[in-house]
């Protein structure tokens, strides 16, 4: 498949290290948000009633996706009229926020309500940024990508994302190895929050050297806003078509990762053990998503998505119910390598896909806009799926969630049109 536009020069292992930076942190502090999600409900939530407390911290992670579509409208058009490289440098600003502000809040036992006001609110701010990073650095990618090689530098968008899975987890389990349950509730769910700060200066020093991609240089000069939105009305079909086409990446990724730790506890297996499976679920997404971008390059994209959705409809509830009927270890990590390997194997070749039909005008915003419809509803999946499991008692019920996220994905599949299949234009 032919690049978007060829770059000007070869694209190096560092451009994209630089480029996919600010992603890392992103989904670093929201998967540290939802291993410790019950020692920050306890922390800012305080009820008396450990479930409550847990549901609230939920919906208080959720709350962010929300902010998504909002951040993506305006932080894509600023991307698309400024320059990808002036929006990634945006919402790492955005970003840093969120994170510093959750990390320094004090707890709710020592300002009382104004506790989870401001956590609220740090998680707006970064759910705002979040709604244009990962599109921005998804379309980044795409448009710097050597001829041919589209699918395969696009998936170190998500790649990145599953470094910081396996960071945030491997930090969780060496915290649990040194501090004991009641320091880990104390303040311990602050320090790998901390260490996301630290990361910030650095980040900004990698984008601050990177340079415009040849796509955005060589278009005529940008459109205002205004136009930008009615373009975007234009292309409606396109943006309801891709937020049901990235619905399964999103309920899956989010199932899969920052829901395993809570998943684990209702299961009533280790703690520690619950993590150990989430950094592998994070290795494992991690060789899925280059090896199956690079192969969506080969054989083009729709017989990789269409194979994903179908073994999610066929196989996730089943999976889950097995899983349930005699919770063990062995088979927490069987079902979530499956899972992994599904879900992996359908974003590779959906985001690049997505890149891909929106119109070149609006490309940022609606990919992001798209994007973040879908992650308003997939972030919120340990939220719903905890609910489901008091209301019906089955435990097994979130792999009917992931499987109407995938009915859903499948339609999508169909309803797009793409010019781009394999090795041609």
């Amino acid at each position: 498949m032919a690049s978007i536009t060829s770059p000007r020069s070869p694209v190096t292992a560092g451009d994209v290290v630089r480029i996919a930076s600010g992603n890392f942190l992103e989904m670093y502090d929201f998967m540290v948000f939802g291993y410790f999600a019950a020692a920050i409900g306890a922390a800012f939530f305080p009820t008396g009633d450990a479930a409550s407390a847990l549901l609230k911290s939920l919906a208080t992670f959720g709350a962010g996706f929300l902010m998504r579509p909002l951040g993506a409208l305006v932080l894509g058009a600023f991307t698309d009229r400024h320059g990808r490289r002036a929006g990634l440098l945006l919402t790492l600003a955005l970003m840093s926020v969120g994170i510093v502000t959750l990390t320094v809040t004090p707890s709710y036992a020592t300002i009382g309500v104004l506790a989870p006001i401001l956590v609220l609110g740090g998680r707006l701010i970064q759910g705002f940024s979040a709604g244009a990073e990962l599109g921005n650095v998804s379309v980044y990618l795409a448009e710097i990508a050597p001829p041919g090689r589209t699918g395969f530098y696009v998936s170190w968008q998500s790649a990145s994302q599953q470094v910081a899975v396996v960071v945030a987890a491997l930090v969780g389990v060496a915290l649990a190895g040194v501090l004991g349950p009641a320091q880990l509730a104390a303040w311990g769910w602050r320090v790998p929050l901390a260490l996301g700060c630290l990361l910030v200066p650095l980040l900004f020093v990698l984008r601050r050297h990177l340079r415009e991609s040849d796509a955005f240089a060589q278009r005529p000069p940008p459109a205002d806003l205004a136009a930008i939105a009615r373009q975007l009305w234009q292309a409606r079909a396109i943006v309801l078509a891709g937020l049901g086409l990235v619905l399964m990446t999103t309920v899956s990724f989010y199932m899969i990762t920052a829901y395993t730790p809570t998943f684990g506890k209702l299961l009533h297996l280790p703690e520690q053990a619950n993590l150990w499976v989430t950094a592998g679920v994070g290795a494992s997404n991690l060789l899925w998503l280059p090896t199956m971008g690079a192969l969506s390059d080969r054989i083009g994209r729709k017989p990789i998505l269409i194979a994903c959705t179908l073994l999610m409809l066929l196989t996730a509830y089943p999976a889950m119910a097995w899983l349930t009927a005699a919770p063990s270890v062995a088979r927490l990590i069987a079902v979530e390598l499956w899972l992994s390997a599904l879900y992996a194997s359908y974003n590779s070749a959906m985001v690049v896909y997505l890149t891909e039909i929106v119109p070149a005008a609006v490309r940022a915003s609606g990919f992001s806009l798209a994007y973040s419809l879908a992650t308003a509803v997939g972030g919120f999946t340990p939220f719903v799926v905890t609910w489901l499991i008091g209301v019906t008692g089955n435990r097994a019920i979130p792999g009917v969630w992931l499987s109407v996220a995938a009915l859903l994905s499948l339609w999508a599949i169909f309803a797009t049109r793409h010019s781009h299949e394999g090795g041609t234009p």
